[in-house]
């Protein structure tokens, strides 16, 4: 049996790593003409479902190397006003009443995790991935088997062909050709405040300890914030906090995605004069380069569809709003429970059909509660008037002092 990966991203390299570790034949194919490139971005925070895939799916060694570069960013996640008053304290190990370093969220860099997932994929002895091939078109072939095709002429044979090539999958576009993303016309305006000892002083241990921060104003808009921190002495960015305005689209710059970054700046600077001046010199002290505007999308509800011997894992099949932080944890369990079957298959326990099927309703199940729980969090976050948003406030206060309501309302969201 052969495997085919379309994307070398997150989920991609993760099954892939899985396959390789239980002796499946595993090809991964990336446009890209290097590990590093286009790899610009923020940090990502894996949650226990995420560490248990990587757990799964690495060899000891990979995974041994990996944890080494984790670093905490706890249990906790704030809500505070706009004047860095909290409103409301989740700690999801009380919530879970499991141990905090079971339930705790692990902050990575997005490259020092590349890294970790690129290990023996694409050395001289495995070459399981190459780069610089762009998929065009895939065709059914008489015995079976499916046929890729690149941009360079070539092709590649394969029994499964998984695409794992993003929210604008050209994969998917082929084989789910009516199943698109829905702008819910909102926008997220991003940007890294690189820390340094000068730096560290102006703002509040809060906002530079590795805590996930909420800022619920009295009006629209909404602002996350935390902080990363590398191990590694030799990586770019080191220490960084990490600030998203999400604002309704029609209050944010027209042409959002193609505005400068100073005048994204000077937007979410004049939204928040009235903020603490803390928040203020976050944005304030942010170098315009590292500020985009990213307009929020999510696929709808997934509805059943006859497996075959092409599959979807990641952002090309479920690609979701960042406002519930989960997307690249739901990568990583796909790649998971889909090795599991496939290994199954492999040894003759289940036919490629049934495994890739069982595979998609597992992965549809916990997909569709993702997807539902960042659209709800990113439409809550702009949505409702002075009055509304006045509510909200006042529930989030009873929520800190009353642990029943924590736990029946936001307590929800903790597995």
């Amino acid at each position: 049996m052969r495997i085919l990966i379309i994307g070398g991203g997150i989920g991609g390299l993760t099954l892939a790593q899985g396959l390789l570790k239980a002796g499946i034949d595993v090809q991964v194919v990336e446009r890209q003409m290097e590990r590093s490139e286009n790899l610009a971005g923020y940090g990502l925070h894996i949650d226990k479902n995420g560490r248990h895939a990587l757990r799964s799916c690495l060899s000891l060694s990979n995974w041994t190397c990996l944890q080494a570069k984790f670093s905490s960013a706890g249990t906790q996640l704030f809500f505070r006003d706009a004047q860095l008053r909290v409103l409301a304290e989740r700690d999801d190990a009380v919530l879970s009443e499991k141990p905090a370093l079971e339930i705790e969220r692990s902050a990575v860099g997005r490259m020092e995790l590349r890294d970790a997932l690129l290990e023996g994929l694409s050395n001289a002895s495995s070459k399981v991935i190459q780069w610089g091939r762009t998929f065009t078109r895939y065709t059914q072939l008489e015995d079976g088997r499916v046929r890729a095709y690149f941009s360079d002429g070539s092709h590649e044979d394969c029994d499964l062909l998984v695409g794992a090539d993003g929210p604008n999958s050209k994969v998917r576009q082929q084989y789910m050709p009516n199943l698109n993303r829905l702008d819910l016309g909102i926008q997220a305006i991003a940007g890294r405040y690189i820390l340094d000892d000068e730096k560290m002083l102006k703002l509040p241990t809060e906002l530079t300890n590795g805590s996930l921060n909420n800022i619920v104003p009295s009006g629209k808009g909404w602002m996350f914030i935390s902080s990363w921190g590398s191990k590694q002495t030799d990586s770019k960015d080191q220490h960084y906090v990490l600030w998203a305005y999400v604002v309704p689209a029609d209050h944010a710059p027209r042409t959002c995605e193609e505005t400068l970054g100073c005048d994204l700046k000077d937007s979410v600077l004049r939204n928040i004069s009235q903020w603490a001046p803390e928040l203020n010199e976050l944005v304030n002290g942010t170098d315009p380069s590292t500020i985009k505007c990213i307009p929020i999308r999510t696929m709808p509800n997934l509805a059943p569809w006859e497996p075959g011997n092409i599959t979807l894992i990641g952002d090309a099949i479920h690609n979701m709003t960042p406002m519930a932080g989960i997307g690249a944890n739901t990568a990583l369990r796909d790649a998971e429970v889909l090795m599991q079957y496939l290994i199954d298959v492999a040894a003759g326990r289940l036919g490629l059909t049934e495994g890739v099927g069982i595979y998609e309703s597992t992965m549809r199940r916990y997909a569709n509660e993702a997807l539902k729980l960042s659209t709800r969090n990113a439409i809550n976050a702009c949505e409702g008037g002075m009055a509304q948003r006045f509510l909200f406030r006042n529930f989030l206060r009873a929520a800190h002092s009353f642990p029943v309501i924590m736990r029946a309302t936001l307590g929800r969201q903790v597995e």
